[in-house]
């Protein structure tokens, strides 16, 4: 299992209001993926290790102290690997995939898990090393408020939060940057009657990536999912709607339209699709992954604006 859980404990309806998650069929009735340690970060001097992912991560999170263009953050990190901090060497700005690991589902203003033990609460766009295979001279960048992740030109102005290690949790994101996750199987996907295997993260998907044949509701998704007849095997789960970092396990950041790996066996795949996760910032909206793109955003839950996909668990 190459994914992480979101560490979201609530579940809301439509309106943002509180409901019992048991048979709501949210991402917090089920907490898939790779569980969180408890404490999850470890502070030892100017930096702090994450127990999740091995990484370590600089203590100061706006250690330049305002943003800066692409290629300043990149000569920052350069500096600051010079000085060994913490007497780690090789600093460097994180992949998209790392960036995003950070990202607690369950808070906001930041959407940083809220014991964690760094120097400021990180709010604001954080630079990636993955380059966007849509838009050439744009880089992936992070926004720690709300855990939405998006590219911009690298001209523009973002945030630094450089990070030390290698994590065998997360998997490569597929794009040239400091790829130091888990490489994928090949083939990654094996096609099994109108399911789909990811042989790198375990989660069977259906076949067909547009199961309501075209845009709905969140709540009209959560039901669509519920009421899918597809068989799936023995020993795993029923279907569900993914959680946001199910969706974006599947993401091939050297890839767009779909932001898919090449080969994929996938039928129907459509621009954008809603996650089984409320959003922190506002419950009344849903995480949602544009896959024409591999974004990650967030769509008001009712609206009839997003497509329905479904995963089965091991």
């Amino acid at each position: 299992m190459k994914y992480l859980n979101t560490g979201q404990t609530f579940c809301a309806d439509e309106n943002g209001n509180p409901v019992d998650c048991d048979g709501s069929g949210q991402d917090a009735e089920f907490s898939p993926g790779i569980r969180w340690p408890k404490p999850r970060f470890k502070r030892d001097g100017e930096t702090v290790l994450d127990r999740l992912t091995g990484l370590t991560w600089l203590g100061n999170p706006n250690f330049t102290d305002f943003p800066l263009t692409y290629e300043e953050c990149l000569e920052a990190v350069r500096e600051l690997d010079a000085s060994r901090p913490g007497g780690c060497s090789g600093w460097r700005m994180p992949n998209r995939r790392e960036m995003f690991s950070l990202i607690s589902f369950n808070d906001r203003k930041p959407a940083i898990p809220a014991d964690h033990p760094f120097d400021k609460g990180p709010l604001g766009w954080y630079w990636t090393s993955t380059p966007s295979a849509m838009q050439p001279g744009y880089q992936w960048y992070v926004h720690t408020e709300g855990g939405r992740m998006f590219y911009g030109r690298r001209d523009g102005y973002c945030l630094v939060w450089p990070v030390c290690g290698t994590s065998d949790v997360l998997a490569d994101t597929g794009a040239d940057d400091t790829a130091t996750g888990a490489a994928w199987p090949e083939p990654r996907f094996k096609p099994q009657g109108e399911t789909v295997l990811d042989e790198l993260t375990g989660l069977l998907w259906t076949k067909s990536a547009d199961l309501t044949s075209g845009p709905c509701s969140w709540k009209d998704a959560l039901a669509a999912v519920k009421a899918l007849e597809t068989p799936v095997p023995e020993n795993r789960s029923g279907w569900a709607l993914p959680t946001i970092r199910e969706l974006e396990s599947l993401v091939d950041a050297s890839e767009h339209s779909p932001a898919l790996s090449a080969e994929h066996p996938f039928a129907d795949t459509r621009e954008a699709y809603w996650s089984s996760t409320s959003s922190s910032f506002e419950r009344d909206w849903a995480m949602c992954l544009y896959l024409h793109k591999g974004a990650v955003g967030v769509g008001f839950k009712k609206d009839a604006g997003f497509h329905v996909w479904a995963v089965s668990r091991p």
